[in-house]
Order: C-alpha cells, then sequence, then structure tokens
C-alpha cells in the first residue's frame, strides 16, 4: 500500500495539480464537433486584486465551467481585464507625481507610455490570484480591452454607430467629476443620504430696496451662477412679483422672476433660485425660458472667473465663506439641517458636480426596445427572475449614454477637425486627410492640420462588445471561433453592473449579431461580513482572499463561499464557513485513508448487509444525481453543493462506510471494497467542479491511473435507475439504529457492550432488509420478532412498531410512562395540526394530489402510534 500522509496538505496538492492541468493543456478550447459550453469573465479592472465579490464570482463561473467539460462538451472560459479609463488613469498620474511628475507637463504619448509601462507591471496581479483559486480559464485566450483587436473593434463600433446616425455631440449637463476631470454617466454615479444644511436666502426686489424674496438652497456658492428666481404660477404668495427682478446678493445682479408649474410649493419657501449651469432641472427650465448660463466652476472644482467672487478657490472652501459673506450682508435668514441625496463619483467617491459641457452620446432610446423585449419574453433568463423587473425599469427610463471621458487612457475617439470647424470621422489620421480633402473639396489640405479628438471613450463602450470582441466578431463576423462561440451560455456577474453592462452587451450583440450575447445571466449577491456590513477597505472588514486561500486551502474557500450563497441573495461571509469546507476535505482524506487501509482477502465471502449497503447506497447516489441536475438546471448552485456535501459527509461517510466496514483486525471482502472504491470514484467526479484540488488528489490515491487518466477531463456518471423502495426500508431502519443508540448513550452503555433487540409484530410483515445491517451497527448479540410486549426493558417506537432493550437494572416505571405520556401528547398536537390541514376545502382541493396524500399518510402513521402509545401506557400502569 502507498503510504498517505495522515494530514491532507492543500498547498502541496494545489500548486502540483494546477501546475499539471496547465500544462496538458486542458483548460484550452478549440471548436470541434462537440457542443461548445462557453462563459466569458465579466472583465476585473486592470488595476484590481481580488476581492471577496471576485472570490464568489469566479468560484461560481468556474464550478459551472468544470461540470460543462464533465458533460463532454468543448468548454471555454475566456479571462481578460479592463483598462479601466479613471481607475487607471488616476494610478498612473499618482505614480508620476511620487517621481516628481505633473501630467500638465508632459505630452500623452509620453503619459501613454508610462501607462503601458504601469499596466505590464501590474496588470495581470488579479488573473494570476485567480489561478490560486484553481480557475480553469482559457488562459491562451487572455483579452485585455486595449489590445489591437479590442481596440480596433470598439472603433469600428464608433464609426458604425456615428454613420447610422446613432452618435452625436452636443452640450448637454452631464455629471462631472472634478477629481477624475472627466464627465461620467448617470449609470457611474452613486447616490447618497447625507446630513447637509439649507441655507434660506434674502434676494431684495429691485426698484423696492425694503422688500425681498425668500428662497432655500443646500447650495449657496451656485448663487454666483443665477440667472432667474422661479415661482409655480398659481403661488398667491408671489404674484405680485409678476414682471419683477430681484437682485443676487453680493454680485448684485439683477435677474428676472418667471413663473414654471415645475416649482413645488410645499419644498423651502415656495420660490426656487435658477442656475441653469449647474442643476439639471435648471437648465432645462433656463432652455425653456431662454436663460442666461453662466458657469461659474473650473473643471477642478474651484471657481471660475465668471463667478466674480472667490476666483480659484475650492467650491466647499467657498460654502463655508459664502455663507459668513451673506450673514454679513443680512442675506441670511436661518439655517436648517436637511437630509438629502447627493450624487458621489462611483471611482472617485468625489461629490459630482452638474456641468454643461461639450460631449459625444450614443442615442439609446431605439437600440433599448429589443435589448429589452429579449428579456421580459425570457430568450434570455434571469436568475433570479426578480431582477427582471429592474432591468425592465432601467430599460424603459433610459437617457442617452455620454461615451466621451476626459481622459488620455483608452480608445481614443476616432473624430478630426479641420482649420474650417468641420470634422471627419475615420480610423486612422491618413484616412481622415482623404476623406477630409474629397468631402470639403480641400486639395491642398495637410494632414498636420487635422486634430484629432482629445477624449476617449467610456471604459463600459469597449466592455459592452466584450463577448463579440474577445472572438474577434467585430473585425472578422465570420471567423470559426465566433461562429462556434456565440452566443455564449451563462453569464456570472453582480446586478450592480445590469444595465452598466449586461443590458449594453445584449444591444451590442443584437445590433453586431443580429443574436444574444448568452442564454442565462446568473446574478450573485453582494458579500457582506456577518454583521451584514458591505465589505470595504475603509472598515477593515474584508478579509484577503489569498490569506484565505493559504489558510484553509482553495477547495475550502470554494466551499465556504457557496455554502451560503443562493442567486441573488446577500452572502453574510464568516471565516467560519472556510473552515467548514476546509474540514470536508479532512473527511474526504480520512474516508480515503480509512478504505485504502483495509486489508482484502480475496477469498472471503461477501456479507448480505455489505449486499444490501450496497444497494441502498446505489440507490441513493442516482437520486443525489437526478437532484443534482435540477439543481444545476435552476442555477441553485448552492443548494447543489449541500446535497453533494451531505450526500460525501452523511451517506457515504458517516452511513455507508460504517455499514460495509469490517470488523476490527479483519480484512474486508474484494467485491465490497471494489465497489466501495468505485462509489468513491464517483462521489469524487460529482464533487470535482466544487472541490477540483482534493477530488483530483483522491482519484490518483485511490487507483494507478495512466497519463491522462485524470478527473477534471472524466465524465460524470450517467444516472441510472434509482430503487426507492430500498431507500425507504433504509429510513426506516436508520431510525431504529437512532433509537437504539439513543438508548444506549442514555443509559450509558458502553458500545462495545452487546445489546438483544425484540420488535414486536403487528399487522403488517416484518421487514428483515436491513436486519444485519442494524444488527451490525448496534452491536447486537440478538435481533428477534416477538408477538407480546416484553417486560422490564427499555422501549421506543418508529411509526406503529414497538421496539423492546432488555437491560440488567431495573426500569424506572415511572420514568418510563412519563417519557411515554410526553410522546402522546406530543402525537396528539402533531395529528391535530393535520387534521386541521386536512379539513381545510382551499387545501384539498388546491394543493397536488400527491402533497395531500402525503398529509393522509402522516395522521394514518401518527394514529397507529398513539394506539400503541396508549397500550404501552396501559400495560405499564396494571
Amino acid at each position: 500500500m502507498i503510504e498517505i500522509p495522515s494530514k491532507y496538505s492543500p498547498q502541496n496538492t494545489e500548486d502540483k495539480w494546477y501546475k499539471k492541468w496547465l500544462d496538458k493543456g486542458y483548460f484550452h478550447s478549440e471548436p470541434d464537433d462537440r457542443e461548445p459550453y462557453c462563459i466569458v469573465i465579466p472583465p476585473p479592472n486592470v488595476t484590481g486584486v481580488l476581492h471577496m465579490g471576485h472570490m464568489l464570482n469566479n468560484t461560481i463561473q468556474d464550478v459551472m465551467v468544470r461540470r460543462a467539460r464533465m458533460l463532454g462538451k468543448n468548454a471555454c472560459w475566456v479571462p481578460g481585464t479592463d483598462h479601466a479609463s479613471i481607475a487607471t488613469e488616476a494610478k498612473v498620474v499618482a505614480k508620476l507625481k511620487e517621481e516628481g511628475i505633473e501630467k500638465s507637463s508632459i505630452n500623452r504619448e509620453t503619459f501613454m507610455e508610462y501607462a503601458w509601462e504601469w499596466k505590464k507591471k501590474h496588470g495581470g496581479i488579479i488573473l494570476e490570484q485567480l489561478k490560486k483559486l484553481g480557475a480553469s480559464c482559457d488562459w491562451d485566450r487572455t483579452s485585455f480591452t486595449m489590445d489591437e483587436s479590442l481596440y480596433e473593434s470598439v472603433i469600428d463600433t464608433f464609426i458604425d454607430l456615428y454613420n447610422k446616425g446613432l452618435i452625436y455631440r452636443g452640450v448637454r449637463m452631464v455629471n462631472w467629476d472634478p477629481k477624475a476631470l472627466t464627465a461620467l454617466s448617470d449609470e457611474e454615479v452613486i447616490h447618497k443620504e447625507v446630513q447637509s444644511k439649507l441655507y434660506y436666502l434674502k434676494y431684495n426686489i429691485e426698484g423696492e430696496p425694503d422688500e425681498s424674496v425668500t428662497i432655500a438652497t443646500t447650495r449657496p456658492e451656485t448663487i454666483l451662477g443665477d440667472t432667474a428666481l422661479c415661482a409655480h404660477p398659481n403661488d398667491e404668495r408671489f404674484t405680485h412679483l409678476i414682471g419683477k427682478n430681484v437682485i443676487v446678493p453680493l454680485v448684485e445682479r439683477s435677474i428676472p422672476v418667471i413663473f414654471d408649474e415645475y416649482v413645488d410649493r410645499e419644498f423651502g419657501t415656495g420660490a426656487l433660485k435658477i442656475t441653469p449651469a449647474h442643476d439639471i432641472n435648471d437648465y432645462n427650465i433656463g432652455l425653456k425660458h431662454k436663460l442666461e448660463t453662466i458657469d461659474i466652476f473650473n473643471d477642478d472644482g474651484t471657481l471660475s472667473e465668471k463667478a466674480e467672487l472667490y476666483i480659484g478657490k475650492d467650491r466647499f472652501k467657498v460654502r463655508k465663506e459664502i455663507v459668513v459673506d451673506l450673514e454679513a450682508k443680512g442675506h441670511l435668514e436661518k439655517i436648517e439641517s436637511y437630509i438629502n441625496k447627493v450624487g458621489f463619483s462611483e471611482r472617485t467617491n468625489e461629490v459630482i458636480e452638474p456641468k454643461l459641457s461639450l460631449q459625444w452620446f450614443l442615442k439609446m432610446e431605439d437600440l433599448a426596445k429589443p435589448a429589452l423585449d429579449i428579456v421580459m419574453d425570457d430568450t434570455i433568463n434571469f436568475y433570479p427572475k426578480k431582477f427582471k423587473n429592474t432591468y425592465n425599469h432601467w430599460m424603459e427610463n433610459v437617457r442617452d449614454w455620454c461615451i466621451s471621458r476626459q481622459l488620455w487612457w483608452g480608445q481614443r475617439i476616432p473624430v478630426y477637425y479641420l482649420p474650417n470647424r468641420e470634422m471627419v470621422v475615420a480610423k486612422s489620421a491618413k484616412e481622415a486627410h482623404e476623406k477630409a480633402k474629397q468631402q470639403f473639396d480641400l486639395p491642398n489640405l495637410k494632414i498636420e492640420d487635422l486634430k484629432q479628438d482629445k477624449d476617449v471613450l467610456d471604459t463600459w463602450f469597449s466592455s459592452w462588445l466584450w463577448p463579440i470582441s474577445v472572438f474577434d466578431g467585430i473585425r472578422n463576423p465570420d471567423n470559426k471561433d465566433i461562429k462556434y462561440y456565440y452566443p455564449t451560455d451563462d453569464l456570472i456577474t453582480a446586478p450592480d453592473i445590469l444595465f452598466f453592462w449586461v443590458a449594453r452587451m445584449i444591444i451590442a450583440g443584437l445590433e453586431y449579431r443580429k443574436d444574444i450575447p448568452f442564454k442565462n445571466v446568473y446574478l450573485t449577491g453582494m458579500v457582506r461580513d456577518k454583521l451584514g456590513r458591505k465589505m470595504s477597505k475603509s472598515l477593515g472588514n474584508s478579509p484577503d482572499p489569498i490569506e484565505l486561500i493559504n489558510k484553509f486551502g482553495a477547495d475550502g474557500v470554494r466551499v465556504g463561499m457557496l455554502l451560503s450563497s443562493p442567486a441573488g441573495n446577500d452572502l453574510p461571509f464568516d471565516e467560519v464557513l472556510c473552515g467548514q469546507g476546509r474540514n470536508f476535505s479532512n473527511k474526504i482524506w480520512n474516508a480515503l485513508r480509512l478504505i485504502k487501509g483495509w486489508e482484502v482477502d480475496e477469498s472471503s465471502c461477501q456479507p448480505e448487509s455489505s449486499v444490501i449497503s450496497i444497494k441502498w447506497f446505489e440507490a441513493k447516489l442516482n437520486n443525489t444525481l437526478k437532484t443534482l441536475e435540477d439543481h444545476f438546471s435552476k442555477y441553485r448552485i448552492s443548494d447543489a453543493l449541500m446535497v453533494t456535501y451531505k450526500l460525501i459527509w452523511d451517506d457515504f461517510c458517516s452511513w455507508y462506510l460504517e455499514m460495509i466496514k469490517p470488523t476490527y483486525q479483519r480484512p474486508i471482502d474484494p467485491i465490497t471494497l471494489a465497489k466501495t472504491i468505485a462509489f468513491f470514484e464517483t462521489l469524487m467526479k460529482v464533487a470535482h467542479p466544487f472541490i477540483p484540488f482534493i477530488t483530483e488528489e483522491v482519484w490518483h490515491q485511490l487507483n494507478e491511473r495512466k497519463d491522462g487518466e485524470d478527473i477534471m477531463i472524466s465524465l460524470i456518471p450517467e444516472r441510472m435507475r434509482i430503487d426507492h423502495q430500498v431507500m425507504k426500508q433504509f429510513d426506516f431502519a436508520k431510525e431504529v439504529i437512532i433509537g437504539v443508540r439513543s438508548v444506549r448513550s442514555k443509559q450509558n452503555i458502553p458500545n462495545k457492550e452487546t445489546l438483544e433487540l425484540f420488535i414486536k409484530k403487528n399487522d403488517t410483515e416484518a421487514d428483515t432488509t436491513f436486519d444485519g445491517v442494524v444488527s451490525k451497527l448496534c452491536n447486537l448479540n440478538k435481533l428477534e420478532y416477538v408477538t407480546n410486549k416484553v417486560d422490564g426493558a427499555k422501549s421506543f417506537t418508529i411509526k406503529s412498531t414497538e421496539f423492546y432493550i432488555p437491560l440488567s437494572e431495573k426500569i424506572d416505571v415511572t420514568a418510563e410512562i412519563e417519557k411515554l405520556e410526553a410522546e402522546l401528547k406530543y402525537t396528539r398536537g402533531f395529528i391535530n395540526a393535520v387534521i386541521k390541514k386536512l379539513s381545510n376545502d382551499r387545501f384539498v382541493n388546491n394543493a397536488p394530489q400527491q402533497v395531500v396524500e402525503t398529509e393522509r399518510k402522516k395522521k394514518a402513521d401518527a394514529e397507529a402510534r398513539i394506539v400503541v402509545l396508549e397500550k404501552q401506557v396501559k400495560s405499564l400502569k396494571t
């Protein structure tokens, strides 16, 4: 026998097998005649390192991919990273500052050289960390959204959509990030409830120095950009202001009083200051009433020269100063505490500044409708279904997508401007030059006269093409990869990017492949700590995934992540779960050592108890395979793991191995051993998608294997006929064993001491199928069927069958009567609840027939049990 270490070592096992799988090319996929199964990874930011959300998401993806591989499909899991314009540029700018270099002091080309250098050094960290988790990605297909083919695909898409009239340039109110110095889409803004202040300010009425109008605002610094004061036309409090002007405090600017039904008469004083340059609603009112627009902010959030006062100072510093000045001038009436929602940049956590800006936009309304229909009619399935409502709300209220960003790192917008202010859209400066000469009849135009747009495209404008571009389906729409792998099968992602990414991928798929990008979307929950808080660095409640893997092993962490993570529900993570996962590996390892430690006697016969035990476990295994198929078909991955866990821990280790285990220091028969090893091999196949490392190790320990006979590429066993009868028989036998063990425990009888068990016959014929197993597991020296009660014996009842265990000491009759009467009380309460349910016509008429029959059987069993218990009580009292 090969010496098996007493303890399982995840570190040695995991590194060894992952290297072997990689060396043998098991993760790589090429189109062939098998059914494809494809997942594209939600590309993590190239700046990122592994966090708990990644762990959950990628564990689920790996389970799905490994299972598909073992179902005989050609599985392809495409990995990659996202260039993350804002986050990466911020990292590079910070690094340059450390070296004493300001971004403003270098040109674009030099900055891009630094950015690529940074990406080369740090960009692959998260993918290497995923390998530690066991991710079976096709690493040969690793993609990056700034790779040449993906970059070119983005540019081609922009040009195509522009030529279709779907992309336009215009001045619009955008969400401006003063820290990142770029516009953001609505979806990149997080609205947080904050404790603010409401400032009540007095505006003098022009020509009436003793009269004023009070307004309420949370942003007093923006009065410097006011161009009107507005009230509701039906608000009688302000009718005296019709046709009049008021004076903006401090800057003394005269502005008109206007009236609009937009005004909420209940907010503040009922009168509003209108600042078209710095509020989206004010902007719309400004357009309607043809108001002047005064932009008082620079891009970095400091005040501009148009503000006239506080020039160059930060907006929040000005807020404090202007309140003091307003009070000094008699314009501050009062200040109230106020809770309101403020927009923050998702990337930098900076307070967003609504700002008028010249940007590029993609028209979304017509593109969104087919993408909405395809989800609502379940052509694409969402798991869980509840997220269809969220998707529907977003898509029905979609706004044009601001796709330009004021950054250097990203796909540069392919628009070239001429000296005469005309523009052309083209893939290169050379192409733009030729196009401009012809289009505008400028034969003497020089290529250096063209100036390319300085902005880059939103990062999501590249990742929305991900399922297509990773297979080069934009540039080469008929290549073998895109035709074979597209549409992909499953997308596993988080609900918070349902619109950011999922919806836009569906739009892109329908636009460029005339087909959906994936068939199913599995939406994970958020990983929270055990107190229910979101995990974050600032709270210090987010463990380092790599440290967890080092402590518990990758298999242990995978099990810990999945044990309590049903689709769409948040995962309350606790390291204890990973400990449970590690214990699961240890349980499997100990079972291996037990089996491999048995000696075999080739001449010994197989005991009847082993024959029936094998028959039962075969039925249990096939029944579990059926349950697993159902769970996977409904994307209940956590449930699938729990079923597998119980099959191995409870049914195989705790019951089956005990049932067939040879007597101490005695050999086992060859038939039982062979069947047990075969069962163990099957269990390892079933568990492999969840715990790939230990299953591969145990697989090779159980039997000698040829090169390439690895569990990772083996097939999951097919489900055979399920013997429900033998499962039912064992369930009864299990209750008998538990009953006998309970008597032993309560009477402090050592396990090594043999017992006698007498079973009182009732009207039904005795089922002796598992008597041998019962005798073995209960250490009985006699198991006998009798017709009468056994005096002076401990008793227990299962359904309507009475069991007696004679004991040497005298039975405490009073205690026995109390026990039986307590059981009678419970059973009567139970039967009353069942009778109440069966008396409910709605239940009987509407519930499935099988459910109703089950309740009727419960009633009959309880009635029979009551009869037996009453007889036992009566016999003890006489």
